[in-house]
């Protein structure tokens, strides 16, 4: 549920804005990008990559969505009892005591071995009713999937029963996000090789998707009847390669106030360890943001935090529920000394005047990637939601 600004301010001061306005425009981006012919299918697995899964699936679908993926039954669940009734595809085959729950509430499953499979059709057919399923062909990932020489006969064992239809095949791109084109095209011809069996066995393989946000923007002949896109969703580019192909707008924003300000003398320590001592001339404020909350505390002493568009230096260890940063008490000519006070909004994640701090920003510091950032972000911290 989300909160008003009076119900949060009894809570933390520390918040996640996600911009609504930034994921319509970024759905809208993505049909300009591909055309008019595939679908969409907007992936909101862990919690839509940190930005809510609930509230980012309901505008995705009001902004050109036809389906959504998620990581696990228990996610597809929360959807549903939220009343979103989209196609939801669960993008890993689930363990079969979820197979209960899986057509309980119309979930649809990847499936990729003959036990689920066999045990969802007996399952369904005992219940008078049909599960549909995805087959996941494995091309070059090698992490799950049914190699694409058996796709075939994979699927022809389980044509024939009656509580089983096939609805889709799909297949995920290792390299689409890099610069090993060569990669892209071996699965590629490994995808089409094994749905040129499955058609000559006469079998009709449904909804047809292989691309990711990467290969959605890089290349056009991986698009088939069906697009996945994770975290263009959100505004976040899934390499440096496709910046310039596509305007997307980040939607996530992380946000504190100051709860605490403290002058220092010179040599007096901060933080666990005392990995920062004070210069003198200094004051060292606290919010209230740690790695509890993503962030992360390899990034102490090594980032800014910007208030009214002035960057300051985080500093101490970043604690699991706070960190510090140091506010120069030295006049700075005619901005004269920079003030910060009790209760002032700290920006951790996000624009403040002209300058800006992006995950990809703190992706580079953590040596990670920007998917992993927002991921860490969405854990704990109240999502406030804009337009």
């Amino acid at each position: 549920m989300e909160k008003t600004d009076d119900q949060a301010a009894t809570q933390r001061w520390s918040w996640m804005e996600v911009d609504r306005e930034a994921i319509r425009h970024n759905l809208k981006a993505v049909r300009r990008h591909i055309g008019a012919g595939p679908l969409i299918m907007a992936v909101v697995k862990s919690d839509g990559y940190g930005h809510g899964a609930v509230e980012v699936a309901r505008v995705a679908l009001a902004n050109g969505a036809r389906y959504l993926g998620v990581a696990s039954v228990a996610e597809g669940v929360e959807l549903r009892v939220a009343g979103i009734m989209a196609p939801i595809l669960v993008l890993a085959e689930p363990p079969a005591a979820a197979i209960g729950q899986l057509l309980h509430y119309e979930l649809t499953s990847c499936v990729f071995t003959m036990d689920f499979a066999l045990a969802l059709g007996e399952t369904a057919a005992a219940a008078g009713r049909q599960a549909g399923y995805h087959l996941k062909i494995d091309t070059g990932m090698n992490r799950i999937g049914v190699h694409p020489s058996d796709a075939g006969d994979f699927l022809r064992s389980l044509d024939f029963h009656a509580g089983l239809r096939l609805e889709g095949v799909f297949t995920h791109f290792a390299t689409a996000d890099g610069s090993d084109e060569m990669g892209v095209r071996m699965q590629l011809k490994r995808f089409e090789e094994a749905l040129e069996v499955i058609r000559y066995m006469g079998i009709a393989p449904g909804i047809i998707h292989a691309a990711n946000s990467a290969a959605a923007i890089r290349y056009r002949q991986t698009h088939f009847d069906l697009v996945r896109i994770g975290i263009m969703t959100y505004g976040l580019h899934p390499s440096d390669l496709t910046r310039t192909l596509i305007n997307l707008r980040p939607a996530m924003s992380i946000h504190a106030r100051v709860i605490d300000l403290k002058s220092l003398p010179v040599g007096e320590g901060v933080s666990y360890g005392f990995t920062y001592r004070s210069p003198g001339n200094v004051q060292v404020a606290t919010i209230p943001l740690g790695y509890g909350d993503g962030l992360a505390r390899e990034l102490s002493n090594r980032m800014d935090l910007l208030v009214e568009g002035h960057a300051f230096p985080q500093v101490g260890n970043i604690c699991m529920d706070m960190c510090m940063f140091e506010v120069d008490q030295r006049p700075r000519g005619r901005e004269g000394r920079l003030e910060v006070r009790y209760g002032d909004e700290v920006v951790v994640v996000g624009r403040s005047g002209a300058l800006e701090i992006s995950l990809d920003d703190i992706a580079r510091g953590l040596g990670t990637i920007n998917y992993d950032v927002a991921c860490r972000f969405g854990l704990r911290l109240e999502k406030r939601y804009l337009n």
